[in-house]
């Protein structure tokens, strides 16, 4: 029983995640939203029911079970001081954004100009930082939950920010899987909060998919970058020529 609560806890988690509500399932399962808050409670999903809210989150019911069994124990992120020390190091950056994304250290090595040496002492730090095991033979166990991410507006997600600035947006993004689209107009705060949740779905499917093609071989996986964005803003030249308010 202690395992069905702690899938379900999960289940409400990868909801939460996706956006969705008690209401939005009552609906897949064509049930009223109290009868779902009962199966919530009373933990009382069928095999079925459960697969059918999994499919309303794209997910399968293996991937549940995965996300669970790496929530158990496992951090979702780092200290600002761990970041830092990560920062402080670009190989040690690098092995750890190789090693979340599930790179094996035979693969790193192939692909990376590490020394074998070199990656050892960066495992021992990353395992140290309880990012991750080393365990006998240089296999990598991660220690991360499925929903780990980097700190918002920590060390790390600023150094990308950065690096952002002076080297992403240098492109013309025309380029087979590039894309880059812009838009500008007035909205209502309702609206705006219709988008803001969009783009918060758009980021779990991101994370989603990175995280089920961790499965393919490296040579079918490649690094892509996405930012997304909202905020009030228009430019200088239109704030100098708007009339101030008496």
């Amino acid at each position: 029983m202690a395992q069905t609560d702690a899938l379900i806890a999960t289940l409400k988690k990868a909801l939460k995640l996706h956006g969705l509500t008690y209401r939005d399932v009552a609906q897949a399962l064509d049930l009223s939203e109290a009868s779902v808050k009962r199966l919530f409670a009373q933990s009382g999903f069928s095999l079925a029911r459960l697969d059918q809210v999994c499919r309303l989150m794209g997910m399968e019911i293996s991937e549940l079970v995965e996300m669970m069994e790496h929530a158990r124990g496992r951090i979702s992120e780092l200290t600002e001081r761990q970041e830092e020390e990560l920062v402080s190091d670009s190989k040690l950056l690098l092995a750890a954004f190789l090693v979340v994304n599930g790179l094996t250290f035979g693969e790193i090595l192939e692909y990376y100009t590490f020394s074998e040496s070199e990656l050892i002492r960066c495992l021992a730090r990353l395992d140290r930082l309880r990012l991750i095991e080393l365990l006998p033979k240089n296999r990598i166990k991660l220690l991360i939950s499925a929903n780990f991410a980097w700190r918002r507006n920590g060390p790390i997600q600023k150094f990308f920010t950065a690096h952002m600035r002076e080297e992403f947006f240098k492109s013309r993004f025309d380029a087979d899987g590039e894309a880059f689209l812009f838009f500008s107009g007035m909205l209502s705060r309702s609206s705006n909060e219709v988008l803001l949740k969009k783009l918060e779905q758009l980021a779990t499917e991101f994370d989603d998919l990175n995280r089920h093609d961790k499965r393919l071989p490296v040579t079918q996986r490649f690094g892509y970058s996405m930012v997304l964005a909202m905020r009030p803003w228009r430019p200088a030249v239109f704030e100098r020529l708007q009339r101030k308010k008496n």
